[in-house]
């Protein structure tokens, strides 16, 4: 069964890696793969933020929910070491899209085991809109305090990493959205609907993985997402902050 997992893991790599490097020499040579390259060092800062607390929103509610459990597995911290997924942080590097460990709750220990279920899965992907709208104001600050800052390469890049900060942050809160295991949203239906004990529920739980890579192959993620992507992104810089 291992090693079943491990060959779809690296078919999941392989398709990832023609997504992008291989995909970016296709089409633009050596030069294309170089800007590729840089691109994907500038968004590491916003993927560690961005995974770090979204996990971290998840274990902190699970436990003031009345669940001890992601405490007691030390996840009710900011380090990025408790909660980044190596699968998901391909995947953000790769395709723009991703996700972290996932944080083990007990529902039985909640309060109200719908409600706060509930709350527990959204909490992450709140947490991610918070940090794009903070950076938002960080970026507006910035640009204000130094308003020549994209004059020179390196304030240039700076510039770019907060900004990759809030995109990052909205890419994994939309993502995390779509209702497929293990993603927030699959688990947000399951208890608005109450599909847990649902032949659906565990036809879609058992081909979690098949079903995440088929999305990923047919670029499903990026033709649902990159619109409310762009407009959230620009309501953020441009009407909230205007910042372009």
């Amino acid at each position: 069964m291992q090693r079943f997992l491990d060959k779809r893991a690296l078919l999941l790599i392989l398709i990832l890696a023609f997504m992008g490097p291989v995909r970016a020499i296709m089409n633009g040579g050596l030069s294309a793969l170089s800007d590729w390259i840089v691109s994907t060092l500038i968004m590491i800062p916003g993927i560690i933020v961005g995974l770090s607390f979204h996990e971290y929103a998840h274990a902190a509610v699970a436990y003031r929910s009345g669940d001890p459990t992601p405490k007691l597995m030390g996840r009710c911290t900011v380090e990025p070491q408790a909660h980044i997924d190596p699968m998901g942080i391909i995947c953000l590097l790769f395709i723009g899209f991703g996700w972290g460990k996932p944080v083990v709750v007990n529902p039985r220990n909640f309060k109200n085991e719908h409600r706060d279920s509930i709350l527990v899965g959204l909490a992450g992907v709140a947490m991610n809109l918070l940090i794009a709208f903070v950076f938002g104001g960080l970026l507006k600050l910035l640009v204000t305090v130094a308003p020549s800052i994209l004059t020179s390469s390196f304030g240039h890049t700076v510039f770019m990493v907060f900004y990759y900060v809030i995109i990052i942050n909205l890419s994994l809160m939309l993502f995390n959205l779509l209702p497929v295991p293990p993603l927030d949203g699959f688990g947000v239906i399951t208890e608005i609907f109450h599909l847990k004990n649902t032949a659906f529920y565990r036809f879609v739980y058992q081909n979690s993985l098949v079903i995440l890579l088929a999305l990923i192959i047919l670029d499903v993620p990026s033709m649902l997402l990159s619109r409310p992507l762009s407009a959230i992104a620009g309501f953020i810089t441009k009407t909230v902050f205007h910042i372009f």
